[in-house]
């Protein structure tokens, strides 16, 4: 340990052996025509926490501080001046460890002439007693000198009583806590509490920051003897706490020797006048240390790139992550040039790069690629691919800006599109106007022209699939106030607007379903006004179970599920049975209770001989995340499936992502196959459709056929190639934010994780064998890049760590319809899981640059996911007939 340091805790306990009595200290106050010299050290380390990476990154720095008394008034008010000596900066060079890894000797980092000149410039403040009122100094001064400087003033800062109070220092306006104990003070203070000027942005599952502060001031004889201020930051993204980064810092200020005559107290009717009296321009600035973002010397330049474009095209494989990679290089390239670079790279690229581009534009959100995208599409030319490429990058993006929905409004204003772009930017505008909301950007006058538009096109709406669009449009924005129309809606529409009404109310969070929603859900479910199909009240019934449920609630339902049809009633009571086994469900406690009771939870209730099923399970789980995977299949009363949801969310710390939900619906199959429709209900038109979330963004519904002759038409037509449902990247994590340290210096936290996605479809009808096979293939990529930068005026330090996962998840269904009840298996299996690990150490100081990696590889077998007993048995025996 370094000597100073030594001697500082020696010093403390000392002070805290001889402080026995509790109380205030007498008021505390520097001499005129004295010089008060102090020793300050400063320590900073940063390092990885996992194991087996490069060592971080230390910096130590030493000055002399002195400091006197100009001017005091009357009050007791100080105009003191602070002036750095001999600053003299230390680091551990790569070259100079050992090859156990462990630390080498010092090496001492050259200080520019410059940054030397600044250091010695002096600042003023006005302090009375511990406080520090204001802060003078040159604002034309470099912003990490400055913020040196404002760390130094910060640790005068102190009261002489115990008691909770706000002050504001280099950390901005923070609640701090003082206990005075006789010649001491403890100061801890609330660095979550810290207010200050906005700066960095950050998305869903950004960054989890924990960071704590405790400092300690000693006096004797009214005069601070020592100052020992210590902080700890540890930062980690939000699904990976195991990559965290911890921020150590210490600083320390030590009276060197008895006060010794200095400059003489300055005359002056008040404290402007000395200032205008003293040497330089000093003007009143901020206790809060400034924001610095030096330029990026190594970030990929989009100027160098279009030279060798021919020679650097990107591969299209979404699945892969370097694909990923590429996308979010792309990004920070295009956050980083002009609108004509932009606008020459979407001109000149290939065609089947160009969706590529256009998401990358979205995703950077920069001026000038948001001004290029809209001088280069053409919503009267383009390929509705490529239109609705753009529109689902705006609706996906993380954090949208004001911009970015003006530019969608424009291109969809007053246009007259094809019908799939049309739904697609209804859906978009209502997933942006949402997020913005999110944001706290509700007021923008983007987002109230958005409302406007999605609120007005409801109104006039004439078909009912252009009401179904708006309705799920709302409920990708899910703000409280449209509640009143969805259940309007809800209650009054057909069955395909009730549908969609209701499935825009569950995208609601709890807190949003008021009495009044779960009233207007009973008289649907319970059909008070009117009859309902099953589909919509079954959604009904699912608000008011998911969602903190009254018991009242759960008890009718169970006794309504006895006056149900057999398929109904068993998907009901499978749906409660299922929240019964998910530790995360709202209900389960409720649940439990309810089925104690030996009236309901008995083998008349429960034992509906249905096909039906609904279940729910965890897929993943870590410190961090839980991932689940649910299944809901309602069949009609004839053994025909009439509409299955697949469902795989993401909960992390109280937040819950849908990340794909998908919704296959059929209707009308029994007249096509000869079976009775039921007593009281009509018979419904032959038609097949899907509807997906995807990262809580609903997209626009597709209908597979509709009518006896388009199925027939697409039958005959198929090529036989899967059909692409999604494929694209999006940017999933965005997170920039600057952690200011109490030394003033400060720590840039950046996190970005980029997302490929490549999911198919393919259906397969043996009529001989009278077998439907289904197959979903979801093919992805993950890349997580995680960095903290330290910046100083004489060492730079990163470090950094890159995640990156490929995946590859089918979900298999056969259905045979030869047997009576129809048979059916589902299948779910994840390949192999090839993971990749790199973490890196950059340093700069001076001259001297270095850099240290290590990385860690491996792949997680593949594995078959039991679903539950049930299944299993039929699969066993659909798959052995086969062989």
């Amino acid at each position: 340990m370094n000597p100073q340091a030594v001697w500082g805790y020696i010093c403390l306990l000392c002070f805290s052996f001889m402080s026995t009595a509790k109380g205030d200290l007498q008021l505390l106050s520097f001499q005129p025509g004295t010089l008060y010299q102090y020793h300050y050290s400063l320590d900073i380390q940063l390092d990885h926490t996992s194991t087996l990476t490069p060592r971080g990154a230390w910096l130590r720095a030493e000055a002399l501080v002195q400091l006197h008394q100009l001017w005091r008034d009357r009050g007791g008010e100080e105009l003191l001046q602070v002036q750095i000596h001999d600053l003299k900066a230390q680091h551990e060079p790569e070259e100079e460890r050992s090859q156990d890894g462990t630390g080498g000797s010092p090496a001492a980092i050259a200080l520019s002439q410059e940054v030397q000149a600044e250091l010695q410039q002096p600042v003023f403040i006005s302090w009375s007693s511990g406080k520090v009122k204001a802060f003078y100094g040159d604002e034309a001064e470099s912003i990490l000198v400055s913020n040196l400087k404002r760390g130094i003033v910060s640790l005068l800062q102190l009261q002489p009583h115990t008691s909770p109070t706000v002050e504001e220092d280099v950390s901005g306006s923070c609640r701090v806590t003082y206990t005075v104990s006789n010649h001491s003070v403890t100061k801890i203070k609330d660095l979550l509490s810290c207010t200050k000027p906005k700066s960095g942005f950050t998305s869903i599952f950004g960054v989890e920051w924990q960071p704590t502060s405790k400092s300690q001031y000693i006096m004797k004889d009214n005069l601070l003897q020592l100052v020992l201020a210590e902080e700890s930051h540890m930062v980690s993204p939000a699904l990976m706490s195991t990559t965290s980064i911890k921020i150590s810092s210490r600083q320390q200020l030590q009276l060197v020797s008895p006060p010794m005559p200095g400059p003489a107290e300055v005359a002056g009717r008040s404290l402007e006048d000395v200032l205008a009296g003293t040497e330089g321009r000093h003007q009143p600035l901020g206790m809060a240390s400034l924001p610095f973002r030096k330029g990026c010397t190594h970030c990929p330049s989009l100027t160098a790139y279009l030279k060798a474009f021919d020679s650097q095209r990107v591969k299209m494989d979404t699945s892969k992550s370097a694909n990923v990679w590429q996308f979010q290089r792309f990004i920070q390239m295009l956050r980083s040039t002009k609108k004509r670079d932009v606008l020459q790279l979407l001109r000149r690229a290939p065609e089947e790069m160009l969706p590529f581009v256009v998401e990358a534009a979205v995703a950077a959100q920069s001026v000038a690629s948001l001004a290029a995208l809209s001088d280069f599409l053409d919503f009267s030319k383009e390929p509705k691919s490529l239109l609705e490429k753009f529109l689902y990058a705006a609706a996906f993006s993380p954090r949208p800006s004001g911009e970015l929905l003006r530019l969608v409004l424009d291109k969809l204003d007053g246009k007259q599109l094809a019908p799939e772009v049309q739904e697609t930017g209804i859906v978009a505008m209502g997933s942006l106007v949402g997020k913005l909301c999110q944001q706290k950007l509700c007021g923008l006058q983007e987002v109230q022209r958005g409302m406007e538009a999605i609120l007005r096109g409801l109104r006039g709406a004439k078909e009912e699939s252009e009401v179904v669009i708006y309705l799920l449009a709302l409920g990708n924005a899910a703000l409280p106030e449209t509640i009143p129309t969805l259940l309007d809606h809800a209650e009054e529409g057909p069955a395909a607007i009730t549908t969609a009404a209701i499935s825009a109310l569950q995208r609601f969070p709890p807190w949003n379903l008021s009495s009044k929603v779960k009233q207007a859900m009973r008289r649907i479910f319970h059909e008070k006004r009117k009859s309902y199909k099953k589909t919509c009240r079954l959604a009904a019934a699912e608000i008011l179970l998911d969602n903190e449920p009254l018991p009242m609630d759960v008890i009718n339902i169970l006794l309504a599920a006895n006056e149900l049809e057999t398929e109904t009633a068993t998907f009901l009571l499978l749906k409660v049975q299922s929240s019964l086994h998910a530790d995360h469900h709202p209900a389960r406690k409720i649940m439990k209770d309810i089925l104690r009771d030996p009236r309901i939870n008995n083998y008349n209730f429960f034992s509906k001989a249905g096909i039906s099923s609904s279940f729910s399970g965890p897929l993943t789980v870590t410190q961090d995340l839980l991932s689940t995977f649910g299944l809901d299949l309602l069949f009609l009363e004839g053994g025909f499936l009439r509409k299955s949801v697949s469902d795989f969310s993401l909960l992390s710390r109280g937040q819950r992502l849908r990340a794909a939900q998908v919704t296959i619906e059929a209707q009308g199959m029994e007249s096509m196959l000869g079976e009775n429709i039921l007593e009281g209900e009509e018979e419904a038109e032959l038609m097949a459709g899907m509807s997906a979330i995807f990262f809580d963004v609903q997209l626009r519904p597709i209908v597979f056929f509709k009518g006896y002759t388009d199925l027939m038409a697409k039958v005959l037509l198929s090529n036989g190639e899967p059909t692409s449902v999604v494929k694209g990247n999006l940017l999933l994590m965005d997170h920039h934010q600057v952690i200011p340290l109490q030394s003033g210096l400060q720590v840039a936290i950046k996190l970005q994780g980029g997302l490929g996605l490549d999911i198919s479809a393919d259906m397969d009808v043996g009529i001989w064998e009278q077998e439907l096979k289904t197959s979903i293939n979801t093919r992805g990529s993950l890349a997580i890049d995680f960095q903290a930068e330290l910046d100083t005026p004489f060492l730079q330090a990163t470090l950094r760590s890159q995640t990156e996962v490929e995946t590859s998840i089918q979900f298999d269904t056969i259905l045979r319809f030869s047997s009576s009840p129809v048979l059916m298996c589902l299948q779910l299996r994840e390949e192999q899981v090839p993971y990749r690990e790199i973490f890196t150490v950059s340093k700069s100081a001076g001259s001297q640059s270095s850099t240290a990696q290590k990385d860690r590889q491996g792949t997680m077998p593949g594995r078959e996911f039991a679903l539950h007993q049930a299944n299993s048995k039929v699969c066993n025996l659909l798959l052995t007939a086969e062989e």
